[in-house]
């Protein structure tokens, strides 16, 4: 059921503070959606707002917190009188080898990137449901290609794909239509924090071609866009992603091929990283993953 008008539905993002979720937020805005902006920030979120215009309201939720969630979802309903479409865009990474990880770091990635979406498609979907609307997880094209140093978030990112076309066959009935959103490297905080560790440059300079290029955030935002306005079952950037989501049969193996000869040099390099950072190491890189381990429902 495509709605090519954006003008007057309620688009509920979760980390809107910054990144890809402050940069649909703002590409909405311009195409006169009624925002509800949820993060950790709240400086960061209340400037969002401001820049979306008065359309825009935000709520300091952490995803892990069900009851501060639920709060956010309530406060956009009695805002706005319900929710058209739900962007589950939370997410941390934490770059280091499973080797040299912890329990805890890759427990913490779940936590965030898996359940913490689930939670924001459960709470939402009465909502989305009495709006005949639209749901769309944030995942990655690391759900479909597993790169080393991020399988927590890899695991985290395959498993909200899985329970996405779960529920979508679920609710398809009800007129919801419910997308997965892929991108590659999108040049947000989270991945220059990655590419200041030695290690996870190392890892990344072993791409070639296109599996190497890092894209403006504002592309990942307007394929956001596009996605709510078509009601998309996929929507990615760059174009090649598409590509691995149907040749996802090979892609871990092409995606391995070409860092599989320098594995050696990167645990080395990972282990060093490793003693140099100490605790550190292990957590989620970039501004927004600090700002997680701020939040009190951090354990």
């Amino acid at each position: 059921m495509p709605r090519p008008d954006i003008a007057g539905q309620t688009i509920l993002i979760t980390e809107a503070a910054r990144g890809i979720g402050a940069a649909s937020a703002k590409a909405l805005a311009r195409r006169g959606a009624r925002l509800s902006l949820v993060g950790l920030e709240p400086e960061l979120l209340q400037a969002v707002a401001a820049e979306c215009g008065p359309e825009a309201v935000w709520f300091e939720a952490d995803v892990r917190d069900a009851g501060a969630l639920e709060q956010a979802v309530e406060g956009t309903v009695e805002r706005f009188g319900g929710v058209d479409v739900a962007v589950a865009n939370a997410g941390i990474v934490a770059a280091l080898l499973v080797a040299y990880s912890d329990l805890a770091s890759m427990e913490r990635v779940l936590e965030v990137d898996l359940i913490g979406a689930i939670r924001t498609l459960k709470l939402c979907l009465p909502h989305v449901t009495a709006s005949r609307g639209y749901l769309l997880p944030v995942a990655s094209v690391a759900a479909v290609a597993h790169p080393p140093m991020i399988a927590a978030y890899s695991a985290a990112k395959a498993g909200l794909e899985a329970f996405a076309n779960a529920m979508r066959i679920e609710v398809k009935h009800t007129a919801v239509d419910v997308g997965v959103a892929y991108f590659s490297w999108i040049d947000t905080e989270m991945v220059r924090g990655g590419d200041e560790r030695s290690d996870f440059a190392f890892m990344r300079s072993g791409l070639r071609g296109p599996f190497a290029r890092t894209h403006p955030v504002s592309k990942a935002a307007d394929a956001i866009v596009r996605g709510i306005e078509r009601r998309s079952r996929w929507v990615a950037h760059p174009a090649w992603v598409k590509a691995a989501i149907v040749l996802r049969g090979v892609m871990p193996f092409v995606g391995g091929a070409q860092i599989e000869a320098r594995m050696v040099e990167l645990s080395r390099l990972s282990a060093e990283e490793a003693e140099r950072l100490g605790e550190r190491a292990a957590a989620p890189v970039g501004a927004g993953g600090e700002a997680a381990l701020r939040s009190p429902a951090h354990r």
